[in-house]
């Protein structure tokens, strides 16, 4: 075996992808929020959260590498190399960066050959998908949501999924912030300007309510809002920058627009 031997994975994506690989045996712990794949989390001891950690926890398993995402995660590295831990956060936000990936994480536990299929084998998928897209009549405006209490936009992986898909983002300056703060909506109300057909909701660690959505204040003139169109996309399907986005989460959000597509044809 080549590589690190004992990974401690902090989010879900590398968790998924090593699995994906068949390189399971390497990963010692997890994140708790992993769903994906179900049965990590019957394998592998639970050892962080998003913002936090446990990090005695983590050093008693020993681990040669860790890796985590985002600067959100940047407490917790610093912590983990303070006790010489080797640690690789990685802060990829695009489509082709969720690719790229993929391929340097297989790179580095010596399974480079197959992660590059692996990556090859998802890129056919959205390939798929955005020819099939190609040919819908009508391309909607979508508005998708990651968080209500403020309304959090743009997430850039996202955007891409929602253009591959066959729709069009309503806040594409939105996906140029890496930063979750940076892509509050200030003004709400913006929403309603813009008129989206159609709106996605993902709320990370909690169900998404169309019916509050549809309360908000003018909210009722949008036209998604007026036929219907509010639609949930599990949190694990899409706001981790892994396969999970690349396969069932365009997919939702593909089979959602093509509805659509079909009901205003």
């Amino acid at each position: 075996m080549t590589g690190p031997r004992r990974i401690v994975c902090l989010t879900e994506e590398p968790t998924e992808t090593l699995y994906a690989l068949g390189e399971q045996d390497r990963i010692v712990g997890i994140s708790g929020f992993t769903v994906r794949p179900a049965i990590a989390r019957k394998q592998k001891p639970k050892v962080s959260a998003f913002t936090s950690a446990k990090i005695g926890e983590i050093l008693k398993l020993e681990p040669d590498f860790v890796v985590g995402f985002s600067d959100i995660q940047a407490d917790i590295a610093a912590e983990l190399i303070r006790h010489g831990v080797e640690v690789w956060i990685s802060n990829h936000r695009s489509v082709d960066g969720i690719l790229d990936y993929i391929r340097r994480l297989g790179a580095l536990v010596g399974a480079y050959e197959r992660a590059t299929a692996y990556a090859d084998h998802l890129q056919r998928g959205l390939d798929g998908i955005a020819d099939a897209a190609a040919r819908l009549p009508h391309r909607p405006k979508v508005y998708f949501e990651e968080w209500d209490d403020p309304p959090i936009t743009g997430i850039r992986w996202v955007a891409e999924l929602v253009r591959i898909a066959g729709g069009e983002d309503i806040f594409p300056e939105r996906a140029a912030e890496s930063l979750a703060r940076q892509r509050i909506l200030e003004d709400a109300s913006e929403v309603v300007r813009r008129a989206p057909d159609i709106i996605l909701g993902s709320w990370c660690g909690k169900k998404f309510q169309p019916a509050k959505v549809a309360a908000r204040p003018g909210w009722d003139t949008i036209p998604a809002v007026r036929d219907g169109e509010l639609h949930e996309i599990k949190s694990p399907m899409i706001l981790q920058p892994g396969p999970a986005a690349l396969t069932d989460g365009v997919g939702a959000i593909a089979a959602i627009i093509r509805d659509w597509a079909i009901r205003h044809g």
